[in-house]
Parts: C-alpha cells; sequence; structure tokens
C-alpha cells in the first residue's frame, strides 16, 4: 500500500516536472528544429517527420515523433524492423541525426502530450512488445515510456552489435530474440522497481554524459545492482557465439 502510494506521488510530480521541462526544452531547441527542418526538406525525399505506432502507458498503443532518416518505405525494405550501422535504407543526413540521437528530439511533443516521459522504458513495435514475457509485458509499461531510459543507456551501441552479428553471416532478428530482448526485459523489470525521481535524474544526467563518453560504463558503477550484462551483449562475445 505504501509503495503505491508513493508510486502515485511519483507520477504527479513526474509529470508536472516533465511538462514544464519539454516546453521549456521545445522552446530552447526550436532554433535547431528549423534548421533541421530545412535540411530535411531540401534532401533526401523531403520527409520531415517519421510517426510510428508504438507501445505505451497501460499497454495503448500511440504514435512517436522523430526526424526522418531513413526512405519512407524503408520497413518493407532489406532487414525491415531491424535496423543496422550503415542500413543502406538511412539517409545521408538521417545518419547524423541517427548517431547523435537528435532524430529522437521531437519526442519532446510526445512528453508535452503525456505520451511519454523524459525518463522511462523505451517505446516499442507492438510486434517486438510481443517477443517480451508475460512478466514483463504487466510492468513495463505500468510508467510512461521515455525519450531515455535505463535501456536507452546500456543499448546505445545497439545497431553496431547488430551489425557485428549479421557480418558474421548469422541472422540479426536471431540475436535479438535470443539475447537483446531477454536483457532488455531485465533491465525494464528493473526500472519498474526502483524507479523514483532520483533514479531518473541520475538516468538523465547519464544519457547527457553518454553524449562526451559513448564507451563509458559509468551507469554500472552508478546503478550497481542492475542485471549482468550477459557478454554475448559485447562485441567480443558475439564473435563466440
Amino acid at each position: 500500500m505504501k509503495r503505491k502510494a508513493n508510486m502515485g506521488a511519483y507520477s504527479i510530480l513526474k509529470r508536472a516536472l516533465d511538462l514544464l521541462s519539454s516546453i521549456f526544452g521545445l522552446l530552447l531547441l526550436s532554433p535547431l528544429f528549423l534548421v533541421i527542418i530545412i535540411i530535411l526538406k531540401s534532401t533526401g525525399e523531403g520527409e520531415i517527420f517519421y510517426l510510428q505506432e508504438r507501445m505505451g502507458l497501460n499497454n495503448k498503443p500511440f504514435y512517436i515523433y522523430k526526424f526522418a532518416t531513413m526512405l519512407k518505405n524503408s520497413p518493407n525494405l532489406g532487414n525491415k524492423t531491424v535496423t543496422v550501422r550503415n542500413d543502406p535504407r538511412i539517409t545521408t543526413f538521417g545518419r547524423i541525426l541517427r548517431i547523435t540521437k537528435i532524430n529522437e528530439l521531437p519526442q519532446i511533443i510526445n512528453v508535452i502530450k503525456g505520451d511519454m516521459a523524459l525518463v522511462g522504458p523505451r517505446p516499442l513495435l507492438v510486434t517486438s512488445f510481443q517477443k517480451y514475457s508475460p512478466e514483463v509485458q504487466q510492468v513495463i509499461y505500468r510508467n510512461r515510456p521515455g525519450i531515455t531510459g535505463i535501456g536507452s543507456l546500456i543499448f546505445r551501441d545497439e545497431e553496431l552489435l547488430v551489425s557485428t552479428y549479421k557480418e558474421l553471416g548469422k541472422d540479426p532478428l536471431v540475436y535479438y530474440k535470443t539475447y537483446i530482448y531477454p536483457y532488455k526485459g531485465a533491465l525494464e523489470q528493473w526500472y519498474y522497481h526502483h524507479c523514483s525521481l532520483a533514479v531518473d535524474f541520475k538516468i538523465l544526467f547519464l544519457t547527457f554524459w553518454s553524449l562526451v563518453k559513448p564507451n563509458s560504463e559509468l551507469v554500472y558503477k552508478t546503478f550497481k545492482n542492475l542485471p549482468a550484462k550477459p557478454e554475448s551483449l559485447t562485441l567480443s562475445g558475439i564473435k563466440k557465439l
């Protein structure tokens, strides 16, 4: 009962902070958004935003906003829902946006609308969500999905891992199902049981830190009780599979 009451207060305060921070952030980033919109409109296929259905709060789908980085028909081309490093479906400018994670910034609009939070579990495709175990599905979206989160931090180099596995002549979809989804699920369960404003602030700091130090392992030093990372989710471990 106490945890339920604490979670209620946490959710209300978190929503208020998310809303205020996102409105301020949107105003602050508007000059950058304008430049990106002009570049996207004049390059590639002229697409600015990419809307895609994702799983949201209480397992209800919503449409996520991103800057367009791939060809319009990319879900029906190549690896379909799996994106690898140097994927030919990614546009030239889109590659820059993806590497810097700037393509994720329009999700501030989702935060203002109430679809998302600044910190939370990453919103998955419905098909990807269904690959989680029932135990994970029951708890992952009791919190609003986030622009960043513990899963986003740990899997910042996800495209590189999948690309390395594919370069060995193996099916990237098998790698996702066998190695990535189980650990992602464990991380999101960890977040559900440990979420608090203090944890969220630490995740936000670590997100900005990862932009400066992409290979930093500070997240494991900050959260020492995280589920142990399997060797199969390292570049050296992939080569042993």
